[in-house]
């Protein structure tokens, strides 16, 4: 159907047990229409979640001399539920959101998202920033493939373009070779593969669930989790100069989640993941210019076929209109 941009719906139909709390039934999947103009709310949307991503990897750098990964991202964790519970008692209309209607899926996404996430932050200790963002971005190829049987989304032409030029920028990016399957390169693979199945989930809960439902049980479930992990009362070793980067790790991190999390509302997830290439040559400029990171012309190169490939997908559906 011309002007229109297929997604996929979840209808649920609910049931009442006796106490009168509604539990899950079946789920089935069926095609709607969603409007070409939500290709430009996904963009926008996406480039708030690559500035948000951006500044919450210069926190982790900042904070890890400091602070361990468990620390950093309890903080974030504690943070965000705070905001969120602010924001909850000055709108009551966000008040739904606080009583989880769907858990199961709340609780298998978060512990995916608490490994991906921790995995991904032990990453950028190890790691050149533009090379951990560069193996994060294996995640749209498990994507696309997942997509296909979990979420019943098409892979258009241009959808598929923009993924296969996206792998090849980062096989030129990486030249992979002995230096590329170091553990930390291994792990960083991993994380990719974890954020794929993260991504899935969202797109589903994003069909009944509110932006603010995601954020609030991402960090309330991710929580105790990260505490889990601390042996110390780290607050306690909270320096003024640390001010800066835990307000970039606590906000960047809520705000990074929420564009992102709205992105996958407006389009499939076969269009959004491939906008998120955008954030290797940005990293690579934040790599240069805060820590010295020498700028690979490979890196730039293989950016090019990821944008080239991004721009001839918008096209492909600008087309379609």
């Amino acid at each position: 159907m011309r002007g229109l941009v297929a997604d996929v719906a979840v209808t649920m139909k609910a049931s009442r047990d006796a106490a009168g709390a509604v539990s899950e039934g079946s789920i089935h999947f069926e095609q709607t229409a969603v409007p070409h103009r939500s290709i430009l709310a996904v963009v926008l949307w996406m480039s708030g979640a690559l500035l948000a991503f951006s500044a919450t990897a210069i926190a982790v750098r900042a904070l890890a001399p400091a602070f361990s990964i468990f620390e950093m991202l309890a903080v974030r964790n504690a943070a965000g539920v705070l905001i969120l519970l602010a924001l909850a008692l000055l709108k009551p209309e966000l008040r739904p959101g606080l009583k989880p209607r769907r858990f199961r899926l709340h609780l298998t996404r978060n512990v995916l998202h608490f490994a991906g996430t921790d995995g991904w932050a032990f990453g950028l200790t190890l790691l050149p920033l533009a090379t951990v963002f560069a193996l994060e971005f294996t995640t749209p190829a498990w994507v696309a493939l997942l997509a296909i049987p979990l979420l019943g989304e098409k892979m258009t032409v241009g959808r598929l373009v923009a993924v296969v030029l996206g792998f090849i920028g980062i096989v030129v990016i990486l030249r992979p070779g002995v230096e590329t399957l170091q553990p930390a390169s291994l792990l960083m693979l991993g994380v990719a593969f974890s954020f794929a199945l993260v991504a899935i989930m969202t797109k589903r809960l994003t069909m009944t669930e509110s932006t603010f439902s995601i954020l609030f049980f991402m960090n309330l479930i991710q929580l105790p989790m990260n505490l889990a992990g601390v042996s110390r009362a780290f607050w306690l070793q909270v320096q003024p100069s640390h001010a800066l980067p835990l307000a970039g790790i606590s906000v960047g991190g809520l705000l990074a989640h929420y564009c992102l999390t709205n992105a996958y509302r407006q389009g499939d997830a076969t269009m959004v993941v491939p906008l998120d290439f955008m954030r290797i040559p940005l990293i690579a400029f934040v790599g240069w210019q805060f820590y010295g990171e020498a700028l690979d012309p490979f890196v730039f190169l293989g950016s090019g076929c990821i944008i080239l490939g991004l721009l001839y997908s918008l096209h492909r559906e600008a087309k379609s209109a």
